[in-house]
């Protein structure tokens, strides 16, 4: 089951986000924050209008997903970054693919037009890149050793899939920002 994050499920969300810091290089951060930091940072999302779920099973969460700005300047307001992040005990059983079908869909929903996947280390990733693929995702690019991380320079891959509209239509400018 995939629904929007509570807060009681930052616990679970931080000790997943944990790990994938600390063991791996998905994330270039370093140092894992606690979970007063991912609460700030997951109600700085969904106030502002980002989705932000959580996939369930057995009474348990699993895995999260969310979509922030691609970056920060306006011409850019229309376009997405996703991250998805699952326990490292459940991956390779579509729980990715569950919460990035349910993130693609809320931030269509939300008229956004552009999602943006920047996938680290994509040497490594290739469950990660083929799992946006499946989703439509292109591959557009691939930033080279731009990020050092357990004593080796990683890239970044750069995926793109449009929504909704995508880049068809112009933006309607009476419907103001997507959010």
């Amino acid at each position: 089951m995939v629904r929007e994050v509570r807060p009681e499920d930052l616990p679970v969300i931080t000790a997943i986000y944990a790990d994938a810091v600390l063991h791996g290089t998905a994330s270039f951060e370093i140092e894992p924050p606690d979970e007063t930091a991912m609460r700030q940072r997951q109600q700085g999302l969904t106030g502002a209008g980002y989705p932000y779920i959580v996939a369930v099973q057995g009474g348990t969460v699993v895995g999260y997903a969310y979509a922030g700005p691609y970056r920060a300047r306006p011409a850019y307001r229309w376009s997405v970054e996703n991250s998805v992040y699952v326990a490292p005990t459940i991956q390779r059983r579509g729980v990715g693919r569950a919460l990035l079908t349910q993130l693609i869909a809320d931030c269509e929903a939300r008229d956004f037009r552009q999602m943006i996947a920047v996938i680290g280390d994509s040497e490594h990733q290739a469950p990660s890149i083929g799992l946006h693929r499946a989703a439509g995702f292109n591959l557009v690019g691939v930033l080279e050793a731009v990020g050092f991380k357990f004593g080796r320079w990683l890239d970044t891959a750069i995926m793109q899939r449009a929504l909704g509209l995508g880049g068809t239509q112009k933006a309607n400018s009476r419907l103001g920002p997507p959010i």
